[in-house]
């Protein structure tokens, strides 16, 4: 049985995904902070290990991903998926607090769970894995008053580019994917935001989270010798390309 640990799984991308990844067959491990919402999407699936934990902390990464190991044995994939889009706002407007936050959830956040990811798959036997970050298009071109998201966002490609190029000796493929307006409780409230600033301003273009979901399945049905290195899925109509 292939295994997983989908980080942010509790909502939106994180749950689609650990559902679709169970629904395929995966033993898959669940974390998030909210631990009654694991369980909501853990329902059912005996193959699913509910594992709450605060992605910044280093003491409980460590501790899920040991956890996580003498249950199932090996880690063939991460997900590494939690994240928060903060408090949207011009730059002189955005406090160094939320700043802080913003970058420790995703970016810290995502350093901490690849490092303990890595070195789980360096060790075992056979040695490898995937991990698989989830970036934005936010790391294309940057929504209006969004600087500590877009800023994380930009900084998880490098992220992802090393963690590629440091993982191909012993067999660690690492890729990302940009998703661009995905239904989700943080797109509802980012609509929501928008229309109260500008009620004249047209709808978001969105898609299913089902169908970012399909293409992270993708990625993590490739065969360790392919690796998709970064992927972007969009809804078709958002004004991602073009000249303004």
């Amino acid at each position: 049985m292939r295994t997983a640990i989908v980080t942010g799984a509790s909502s939106g991308i994180g749950a689609a995904v650990a559902r679709g990844l169970l629904a395929e067959g995966w033993r898959v491990g669940l974390v998030a902070r909210r631990e009654a919402r694991l369980s909501e999407v853990a329902a059912g699936h005996p193959a699913a290990l509910v594992l709450p934990a605060d992605v910044t902390s280093e003491r409980e990464v460590d501790a899920v991903f040991e956890r996580f190991g003498e249950t199932a044995g090996r880690l063939d994939l991460l997900f590494n998926n939690a994240g928060i889009f903060g408090t949207a706002g011009p730059p002189d407007e955005l406090s160094v607090e939320m700043w802080r936050e913003v970058v420790e959830v995703n970016l810290t956040g995502m350093f901490l769970c690849a490092r303990a990811a890595f070195g789980r798959m360096r060790r075992q036997e056979p040695q490898g894995g995937r991990i698989v970050m989830n970036g934005s298009v936010s790391a294309q071109a940057p929504r209006p008053g969004a600087a500590a998201y877009t800023a994380t966002k930009h900084a998880v490609t490098g992220l992802t580019k090393q963690i590629a190029l440091d993982g191909r000796p012993f067999g660690i493929a690492c890729g990302q994917i940009d998703i661009g307006n995905a239904r989700t409780e943080l797109l509802d409230d980012l609509a929501r935001r928008q229309a109260e600033a500008d009620p004249e301003a047209p709808p978001l273009e969105t898609m299913d989270v089902e169908d970012a979901a399909r293409a992270v399945l993708h990625m993590a049905s490739l065969p360790p010798e392919a690796n998709v290195l970064q992927m972007t899925v969009m809804a078709t109509k958002m004004p991602l390309v073009g000249r303004g």
